[in-house]
C-alpha cells in the first residue's frame, strides 16, 4: 500500500527508488534511483527518447509508475496529486499559452487554477511580469509577441504561486542567445532565492553553467550523476583539440589515429578532433603534422554526454 506521506524524506525535494514505466514492451523508466536535495538545481540529460520527460511526468502524476517508490516535496505524486501540485511549478517544452488573450487575461486564468484573486494576485503579476522584463506588454495578446517573449511569459506562469519546487523541461530550446542568457540569469537568481530546480536541456553550456547536480539518462537508466566537473574528470579527463581537414592534406590517416591508444578521435568532413588525457600529447601531434589547431579546450559536459550516449569522439570515425 501506497503512503501520501514520509516525514523521514521531507528534506528531500525528490526521492525516487527504482522507478520503472512501461508502455506495453517499452520500458520508458528503467530502475531509476535519485535524490534532488532542497535548494539544489538538479540538470537531467539525456539523447531524445532516454526517458527524461516521461520521469518528469511521474513526479507530478501525470503518469503512473508501474514499479517503485516515488515522493516529491514528501508526497507521493499518485496519491496526493492536487495537494502537490499547488508546490510545483512546470515551464514544459511547449508554451501553451491562449494566443487570442492578453498577458494579463492568460496569466489571471491560471492563478483562478491556483485560487489567486484580488490586490495581492496583482501586485504578484505585476512583480513578475517586471521581473521577466515583461511589464510593457501586459495588455498584448500573446500572438502578438516573440518566442522569446512567450516562453518569459510561460516562466511568469510557472511562478505565480510561489513554488518551491520548478520543473524547467528544455526551457531555451530555439531561443536566440540573449534570451537564453537572460533566463540563465532568473534561473540563477530563483535558486539562490531557495527554489529547488530540475532542469532538463540538450545543451550542455547550459546544465553546466546552471546545475550544481547532473544525471544524465540513456535508454530508460540513469548511466551516470555527480557534479560536473566530477563526471568530466570520471569520464573523459583532459584536452580536446579541433584540427582542419584540409590544411592537414595527407599528413594524418585513420589507421595510425587508430594505432594511439592515447586518443580518441572524430573525423567529420572539414575537421579533425582529438581528445586526450594531457595538453603535451596534443601539442606535440600538432608540432608533428607542422599544424597549429583550430581550438584547443578542456573536456567538457558535452563531451561527457557524447560518451554515455554511446556517441564518443572514436565512434563518430
Amino acid at each position: 500500500m501506497r503512503l501520501g506521506f514520509d516525514s523521514k524524506i521531507m528534506e528531500k525535494v525528490v526521492s525516487a527508488e527504482s522507478l520503472s514505466l512501461r508502455y506495453g514492451s517499452f520500458t520508458a523508466v528503467n530502475q531509476v534511483s535519485l535524490e534532488i536535495q532542497q535548494g539544489d538545481c538538479f540538470g537531467l540529460l539525456g539523447p531524445n527518447g532516454a526517458g527524461k520527460s516521461t520521469f518528469i511526468r511521474l513526479l507530478y502524476g501525470a503518469r503512473l509508475r508501474d514499479e517503485g517508490s516515488l515522493f516529491v516535496l514528501g508526497k507521493d505524486p499518485e496519491v496526493s496529486p492536487r495537494e502537490l501540485k499547488k508546490k510545483l511549478g512546470v515551464v514544459p517544452q511547449e508554451n501553451c499559452l491562449d494566443d487570442n488573450l492578453t498577458v494579463e487575461e492568460n496569466l489571471r486564468i491560471f492563478g483562478a487554477y491556483h485560487g489567486l484573486y484580488g490586490e495581492a494576485f496583482r501586485a504578484r503579476v505585476i512583480e513578475l511580469l517586471r521581473f521577466m522584463s515583461l511589464e510593457a506588454k501586459s495588455t498584448a495578446r500573446v500572438k502578438q509577441l516573440s518566442g522569446g517573449m512567450q516562453r518569459r511569459l510561460t516562466f511568469v506562469r510557472a511562478l505565480l504561486h510561489r513554488p518551491e519546487f520548478l520543473i524547467l523541461d528544455e526551457p531555451t530550446t530555439g531561443l536566440d542567445p540573449a534570451v537564453r542568457q537572460l533566463l540563465w540569469e532568473k534561473v540563477h537568481e530563483l535558486n539562490r532565492e531557495g527554489v529547488t530546480i530540475l532542469l532538463t536541456t540538450h545543451y550542455m553550456e547550459e546544465a553546466q553553467k546552471l546545475c550544481r547536480n547532473v544525471a544524465i539518462m540513456n535508454e530508460g537508466r540513469i548511466a551516470s550523476e555527480g557534479r560536473p566537473t566530477e563526471l568530466i574528470e570520471k569520464h573523459v579527463p583532459g584536452f580536446v583539440a579541433i584540427f582542419d581537414r584540409k590544411s592537414l592534406g595527407d599528413k594524418v590517416s585513420e589507421t595510425e589515429l587508430k594505432k594511439r591508444s592515447d586518443l580518441s578521435y572524430t573525423l567529420e568532413p572539414i575537421q579533425i578532433l582529438l581528445r586526450a588525457s594531457n595538453l603535451e600529447t596534443l601539442m606535440g601531434l600538432a608540432k608533428e603534422w607542422g599544424s597549429e589547431p583550430l581550438m584547443i579546450r578542456p573536456s567538457n559536459l558535452e563531451d561527457v554526454f557524447l560518451k554515455i550516449a554511446g556517441k564518443d569522439l572514436d565512434k563518430y570515425a
